[in-house]
């Protein structure tokens, strides 16, 4: 399957409301146009120590951050391709590593903690990351339904909208249903531009005109912080348990719909 596997950009984030968006995707019509995949449900597996070392440094905003996830663009059975990615940030340039594989070749090497059975320069840059940071679990679940356009002269320029963006700290399945504590207030949309060079004139002038500001945002990042939060106020962050016990959970939990089954894999 042919996929990029590594990615080197700046990637800005905007909070927008409704009204915002819609102004935004005016401006945007004559320029980009809805990737092939559509909207898309990305679900993500975010690994961290058993201390969050990995969030709790990123957040403290040094120079250099790094960070590993599992990912997939729809609902998965173990035979179905997901990626393993590794982004670094260093000097708000962002760096993205990636490899695919199986769900089921993934999850077994988390589970076992052995070495992913592809053998390449970012499989070695990821098994050296697993080394480096000891024992990782799967820390957060983060589902969010995205669109993501492309630019119509093929330039490289992309724009993604994030919503319905959800936590939860249970049932760490690529295969599971969508459910989760919301991280956005209602009506509201995380935009993210993506761009290796500037920004297009007519973009910056439609953020000036909506007075739309870049903001600090990281799901993972905002999501530990609910935690800590959630903690304080007399709840639990969950006990620890061997990386990614139990395995695949039971599909069609009581009060978690159903999703369509599809057979899409997202370039970005």
């Amino acid at each position: 399957m042919a996929y990029q596997a590594t990615f080197k950009r700046y990637e800005l984030k905007y909070l927008l409301s409704k009204k915002e968006k819609e102004k935004v995707l005016e401006a945007m019509a004559a320029y980009m146009e809805l990737d092939k995949y559509g909207r898309c449900t990305i679900r993500n597996i975010y690994l961290d120590t058993d201390n969050f070392r990995l969030i709790r440094r990123s957040l403290e905003k040094p120079v250099y951050k790094e960070k590993l996830r599992i990912r997939s663009y729809r609902r998965v059975e173990p035979q179905d391709m997901v990626f393993v990615e590794l982004k670094k940030k260093y000097k708000s340039v962002v760096y993205k590593r990636r490899l695919v594989l199986s769900e089921k070749e993934v999850m077994e090497s988390f589970r076992k903690e052995t070495p992913l059975p592809l053998h390449s320069q970012i499989g070695d840059e990821i098994e050296y990351f697993r080394e480096y940071y000891g024992h990782l679990y799967p820390a957060v679940f983060l589902s969010y339904e995205r669109e993501a356009y492309f630019m119509k002269d093929g330039s490289d320029f992309r724009v993604t909208f994030d919503e319905n963006i959800l936590y939860r700290r249970e049932n760490f399945s690529l295969g599971s249903s969508v459910y989760g504590t919301p991280l956005l207030e209602e009506g509201q949309t995380l935009m993210e531009i993506k761009t290796s060079g500037g920004i297009p004139l007519w973009m910056s002038q439609i953020l000036t005109q909506c007075h739309i500001y870049k903001t600090s945002f990281s799901k993972y990042g905002l999501a530990y912080k609910n935690m800590i939060a959630e903690k304080i106020q007399g709840g639990a962050m969950g006990e620890r348990k061997a990386p990614f016990e139990g395995g695949q959970m039971p599909e069609g939990q009581p009060g978690e719909p159903l999703e369509g089954q599809d057979n899409r894999m997202s370039p970005a």
